[in-house]
């Protein structure tokens, strides 16, 4: 039987705390690229509010315990910071973009598996299918990849009443350019999951080598910074794109930023150090919950059974 500590009851919490903020995050961005905001830029301003924001924690917070940052924490942090942020992002973006919040979420459930399966490649996690953990472990996952296929897969009627913005706009669109564009996000839903799976496995790496959470994630920010505006230069060279006039634009980013990509990932970042890879993925899945509450009270997204 697992003994429910203090630390354990911490890191339940915390995780489920951290992911109904991501929910909000992931509807507030599928707004915004709705109204137009370009995906890499909207993911660079987040990543420097979250910046701007951790940097006097981590200069006053964690100034006497903070390690000799080396070459190899750098290139760590570096490595880091592309799969956790800046990668992930684009491919997500672009999957959610194409797709509803509900339907790219529903993708994130698979990421629990994911990191299990690198997680044991990587033997950061051990598997005895002889005992009930183990046996436990395997019929989770098994759940878990099943679930997920069910929601991304099959598509029911919707539970949810539909209004007649939303009826005119599935009946004007074009069947083809439609499965098209779905067909092209699943795929960078799925490249974003690889991705986001192996960070959990590269930060719990990181977390053992440079135990200061605000320090560490205030660079790997940093770098996602630097990482993500030049995928935005490389995608697309124009002024008027770093432009951002809307008040709700503003709001958006500086909560994906400070809420988000700061405290979140702090937040995950700890968990990841004391329960490890596999146990901190675990709760993604709550992501869409939240987010199929939030998008059909603020989007007006349909919630259908299935996607």
């Amino acid at each position: 039987m697992v003994k429910l500590d203090g630390k354990l009851w911490k890191a339940v919490i915390m995780m489920s705390i951290i992911n109904i903020a991501l929910s909000g995050v992931n509807v507030m961005f599928k707004k915004m690229l709705n109204q137009g905001v370009n995906r890499m830029v909207a993911a660079t301003y987040r990543l420097a509010a979250g910046t701007l924001f951790l940097t006097p924690f981590a200069i006053f917070l964690e100034r006497h315990n903070r390690p000799k940052l080396t070459g190899s924490i750098l290139c760590s942090l570096f490595l880091s910071a592309l799969l956790g942020t800046s990668l992930v992002q684009y491919f997500f973006l672009i999957g959610l973009q194409y797709t509803s919040s509900t339907f790219a979420l529903a993708f994130s459930n698979m990421v629990p598996s994911v990191t299990f399966a690198l997680a044991l490649v990587f033997r950061q996690e051990t598997l005895n299918i002889k005992n009930n953990i183990g046996r436990a472990k395997v019929f989770g996952t098994m759940i878990c990849i099943c679930g997920a296929l069910v929601l991304t897969l099959y598509k029911g009627a919707s539970l949810t009443p539909q209004n007649a913005q939303t009826e005119t706009q599935t009946s004007n669109s074009p069947t083809t350019a439609v499965t098209q564009k779905w067909a092209i996000g699943s795929v960078m839903l799925i490249i974003s999951i690889l991705i986001w799976s192996s960070w959990f496995i590269v930060q719990a790496k990181v977390c053992q080598k440079y135990p200061c959470q605000y320090t560490s994630t205030t660079i790997l920010s940093f770098f996602g910074v630097i990482q993500s505006a030049l995928l935005s230069l490389i995608s697309e060279r124009s002024i008027s794109m770093w432009v951002v006039k809307e008040k709700f634009q503003v709001l958006a980013l500086l909560y994906s930023g400070i809420v988000g990509s700061g405290l979140c990932y702090v937040g995950m970042s700890w968990c990841l150090q004391q329960r490890g890879p596999v146990f901190t993925s675990s709760f993604i899945p709550l992501i869409q919950v939240f987010a199929a509450f939030f998008s059909f009270s603020f989007l007006h997204e349909q919630i259908y059974c299935g996607r």
